[in-house]
Order: C-alpha cells, then sequence, then structure tokens
C-alpha cells in the first residue's frame, strides 16, 4: 500500500484533506510531489504549501513535528517541567495549527503557553524568555506566498532551534508513525485542565515595554505615515509603539488592515518587492506622507518608501541596516551613551559599506551566517559569555530585519519601526530626508551597492538539480564571473577560505560559496533554508553609484549561465 493510500483509508480530522486527495487520485505526478518525501525539519523548522500529504503543511504534520518536539524536550529535561509558548500570524489554518499543536504537548503532559490572538513572531521569541519556557512554536510563513505556512521552533533562549537541537528533534520526528505515534488530547480539556494556558496582556505590555526601552529620541510627532501590515499580524504592536514614541498622524492601508491569510491585494506579501507595497505607494502618493512603511505577515521584517520631493523611493535592506548603524551610534555618542567597546552584528550577505562606518565610530562589526538565529547567538555570548550585554547597538540582516536590543533573539519589525520613525524624525529636524542621509554616506564611503537574486527549483527535481548546480561550483569553481578575474573564494560548509583571505572559517558549516572579484565586486551562492530556492547576493562597488549598478547588472546578466541553467 503506497502511503497516498494510506491516507486515503484514514478518518480524517481535517475534511479539507480528504477532499484533495480525491481530487488528485488521477494525478500520479501531483500524488507523488505530495508523498515523495516528509517535510524537512530544521534550524527553520518547518515550511510548505498548506494541504495533504506528508511533504505538506496539514494538521499531521504540525502534530508530528510537536511530537517530536515533546519527546525531544522531555528526554532532556532532567526532572523538571517542560512548557512551551506558541503564537501565530494570520496565515491559513494558523489558528488550528496552534491549537493542534497546544494539545499535543498537553497530551504529553507539557504546559502550552498560548497567545490568544495573533501576535508578531518576535512576541514569540519574548514570551519564551519572559514565562522563562523551554521552547517555543511560531506558526508563520513569513513573507512567502498565500498557500503557503510554517512552524518555527525555538529554544529556551528564544532563539530559533540550533543545528543540533534541530537534528535531535528530526530524529525524533522521523521516528514516529506521522498517525499512530501522536499522542493526542482534546483541546478544551486541556484548557480545562490547566495544561494549556492563555498568554495575558501583561506579556504583551511587557514586549512593548521592551521594546520602547530602545528609543533614542524623546518625541517622533512631526512624522507623517502610511503604514500597512500587509494584511499580517503587526498592526496592533506596531501602531501602540509608534503612538508611544508621539507619532499621531498614521494613516492605515485600509485594504490590507485587517488580518487576511489569501493576501487578496498582495500575493507574495513580502516588504522587499515593489510590488508588496503597491497599494501603499498608491495611497502614499495621495496623503504624502513623510514615510511609507511596511511589516511581512508576521512582523519581523519592516521595508520603507522615503518621500522624495513628492516621489517615494524604495529603501533596500542593506541601506536601512547603513542607516540605522550609523544613526544609533551617532545618536549614543550625542547623548554619551555609546558603550566604551560597542557591537554591531550583520551576515556575511549584508553590505560591506557597513565596515567603515562602524570603523569611525570605534564600533566592532562582527559577521554571521545567514539567519538571524546566529545573530542572536552572537547577542548571548555578549551578554552570558563576556558579560558585556549593553555593548551590543544593533544586529540586521540584508532581508529587512533588524533588531537593536537583547530583549529578543529573533529580528523585530516592531522595533525596526520605531527606530526607523525614529531616525526619520531626527533628520527631518535637520531639513534631510533618509534619501538625503543615504546619498551622504554613500559619498562619504563610497558606493556600495547590492542585490539578490532568486532561482526556483521546485518538486523532487528541483531539489536534485539544486544540489548538482552546488556540487559543481564547489568542486569546479569559475576562474572569472562577469569579466572579473576571482581572486579568492570561501567555502562554507568546508569551513574554509582560498586565495586573497586562506585560512579557516570559524563559524558553522552551511552550504554557502563565496566569490571574491578582482575589481571589489562579491557574489554568494547558497540554497534557501526555507524556500526551494538558490539565492544569490551581489555585491558592487564602485567610484559612483551608476559604476556600482553596472557591476551588479553584469553579475546579474552572468548568474544563470554560472548555475548552468
Amino acid at each position: 500500500m503506497t502511503e497516498y493510500e494510506r491516507w486515503l483509508q484514514q478518518d480524517l480530522d481535517d475534511p479539507d484533506l480528504k477532499e484533495e486527495l480525491l481530487a488528485v487520485k488521477d494525478q500520479p505526478e501531483e500524488i507523488n510531489d505530495r508523498f515523495y518525501r516528509d517535510l524537512e525539519f530544521g534550524t527553520g523548522g518547518l515550511r510548505g504549501v498548506i494541504g495533504a500529504g506528508t511533504n505538506r503543511m496539514n494538521v499531521y504534520t504540525v502534530r508530528k513535528a510537536t511530537q517530536g518536539l515533546a519527546n525531544y524536550l522531555l528526554k532532556h529535561a532532567n526532572g523538571k517541567p517542560q512548557s512551551v509558548a506558541i503564537a501565530h500570524d494570520s496565515r491559513n489554518k494558523g489558528v488550528l495549527f496552534c491549537q493542534q499543536s497546544a494539545a499535543v504537548l498537553a497530551a504529553n503532559g507539557i504546559k502550552a503557553y498560548l497567545y490568544p490572538q495573533l501576535m508578531p513572531t518576535p512576541s514569540l521569541s519574548f514570551a519564551v524568555r519572559h514565562l522563562q519556557c523551554d521552547a517555543g512554536i511560531c506558526v508563520t510563513a513569513s513573507h512567502n506566498p498565500a498557500k503557503y505556512n510554517g512552524y518555527k521552533a525555538y529554544g529556551s533562549d528564544g532563539c530559533q532551534v540550533t543545528a543540533d537541537m534541530a537534528d535531535g528533534i528530526m530524529n525524533e520526528i522521523n521516528s514516529l508513525d506521522i498517525f499512530s505515534g501522536v499522542k493526542k488530547m482534546d483541546f478544551d480539556e486541556a484548557v480545562k485542565q490547566g495544561l494549556i494556558e492563555y498568554i495575558g496582556d501583561e506579556t504583551v505590555d511587557a514586549f512593548l515595554d521592551a521594546v520602547y526601552q530602545e528609543s533614542l529620541i524623546d518625541d517622533a510627532s512631526n512624522l507623517k505615515l502610511v503604514y500597512t501590515p500587509l494584511n499580517g499580524a503587526g498592526k496592533m504592536c506596531v501602531t501602540r509603539i509608534l503612538d508611544r514614541i508621539g507619532i499621531k498622524d498614521v494613516t492605515i492601508v485600509p485594504e490590507q488592515s485587517e488580518p487576511d491569510g489569501n493576501f487578496p491585494t498582495c500575493p507574495y506579501p513580502n516588504p522587499e518587492f515593489k510590488e508588496a507595497l503597491q497599494k501603499g505607494l498608491e495611497l502614499s502618493a495621495k496623503l504624502q506622507p513623510d514615510l511609507l512603511l511596511a511589516t511581512d505577515p508576521d512582523s519581523d521584517r519592516v521595508g520603507i518608501a522615503v518621500n522624495q520631493g513628492g516621489e517615494f523611493v524604495l529603501m533596500t535592506g542593506n541601506e536601512v541596516g547603513i542607516l540605522l548603524l550609523n544613526f544609533i551610534a551617532q545618536v549614543k555618542k550625542e547623548q554619551g551613551k555609546l558603550p566604551a567597546h560597542p557591537v554591531a552584528v550583520t551576515t556575511i550577505v549584508s553590505t560591506d559599506m557597513v565596515d567603515p562606518i562602524a570603523k569611525d565610530y570605534g564600533v566592532e562589526m562582527r559577521r554571521c551566517l545567514t539567519g538571524f538565529k546566529y545573530i542572536g547567538d552572537i547577542i548571548a555570548e555578549l551578554e552570558e559569555k563576556e558579560g558585556n550585554a549593553d555593548s551590543y547597538l544593533l544586529g540586521f540582516e540584508e532581508s529587512y530585519g533588524y533588531l537593536s536590543g537583547g530583549y529578543v533573539r529573533d529580528k523585530d519589525a516592531v522595533d525596526g519601526s520605531m527606530l526607523i520613525c525614529q531616525m526619520a524624525s531626527y533628520y527631518k529636524r535637520q531639513g534631510k530626508t533618509l534619501v538625503d542621509v543615504i546619498n551622504e554616506l554613500y559619498e562619504k564611503y563610497g558606493y556600495y551597492q547590492n542585490a539578490t537574486l532568486n532561482f526556483a527549483f521546485e518538486g523532487e527535481d528541483g531539489m536534485k538539480t539544486m544540489n548538482k548546480i552546488m556540487d559543481t561550483l564547489r568542486n569546479d569553481p569559475p576562474q572569472e564571473i562577469a569579466g572579473a578575474k576571482v581572486t579568492g573564494r570561501s567555502d562554507y560548509q568546508l569551513s574554509q577560505s582560498y586565495g586573497d583571505k586562506e585560512g579557516a572559517i570559524d563559524l558553522p558549516k552551511s552550504n554557502v560559496l563565496e566569490y571574491r572579484m578582482e575589481n571589489g565586486c562579491k557574489l554568494i551562492v547558497r540554497p534557501s533554508g526555507t524556500e526551494p530556492k538558490i539565492k544569490i547576493y551581489l555585491s558592487g562597488k564602485g567610484a559612483t553609484k551608476e559604476a556600482s549598478l553596472q557591476e551588479i547588472q553584469k553579475m546579474t546578466d552572468a548568474a544563470p549561465a554560472l548555475l548552468g541553467i
């Protein structure tokens, strides 16, 4: 009996699943895509298309993952009672997946703390630490299209799980039968018995208080905003923090104000893309605010467009990261609050422009692998190993994730929104926009430009193709890219650099390849950890903006041939 047939024979709890399975009975390719593998649990948890099958997000794959997490926690409990905090954003099936996760934990004797309303991902990281839980679950697919949902797992430190913990949970998951291997309990009964407890307003208030502690200026009331939560979870927390820093003139994009997992006006709700901001840009053109602010569905990323003479200029995640580092260091220096040994953190794929800025302020710039959990690890190191928690200024990723405090261990668009608005207000009082400021920084430090390319590889064959591409690039590295000689490369899987930077790499192993060219440009290739994509990060530097953009364009044109597609 095939797994498809076994699923058909089950009395499935979710009637949508049986309907789906019957609808594809004459579609062998579709059946294969749903069942050729189990959704893989990694450091990013689970992420996949909602639907029936082992390679889909559904109540059974969620329950199985939760049972695996429960088994892992109980094996490492040392007799201590275990507890887990749970949250969800606006995604379809989010409430169901949360409740079923909580019920599985309860059936295993593990206390579940559940946010009763949708909440930003960073508030989950906060709750894990605030409630002293042993783990956390956030049901979200972040910025993916509507057909996706996901399941992020967190450790007791509020960081997404480490590779070792993820492997341990995965081993537990793999040992289970998806139907018979999972303990179950009625949700309402678990609430009645006190095994599931709703997280109260006190925790939400404490989270917002912690964000506000990162505030840098007293009053940002001179700012006019248009804000869109992109039908996600950001509205309540973001508007409350904006009100707290004095911003009263806030218009929310009406079509994207309320939670809606179908994202009807925004098929790909990612603030990195102009298409996602279209409704906000249309409204901004009418109202002429200082800023358009957009948070993604789980409100851990924030994007902006700046009013520059009536036109709205989109700013990249790298540009905002540069601006925030400069602003935080500048203001803290002015206020006499810059630590003796300040530290900022970014990833290996983020802009090199932060390095000279950090140097000017005496800030130590640390680099880590892609994924905010690695930034969280460095915050923890500063706090626990080095006893220097106050030295941390800012962590950021080029993918629009920012965090300025150690109160959580994940990127936080609530904190990011507050800081960006305070920054815009600060420079507005000087007669400058954020576009003016970034241009001043380019003039001073050089024109660094960055771009990210995505190449999708769907299904079973897609995974094989991705693996083949990475193997080829690793074993037969290019000698030149876009007409420029490759002078050095780094293989983060082998933890080794070659050529211009010979030596070992002191970072966790990761399937990432970096190529450095003689003209100062850089290209990094890695498979996405959350989607069936290969991502290429381009870094260009030139004497002018035009020159650096030309280098980016040359590398963009060369990318398909580099991948052999």
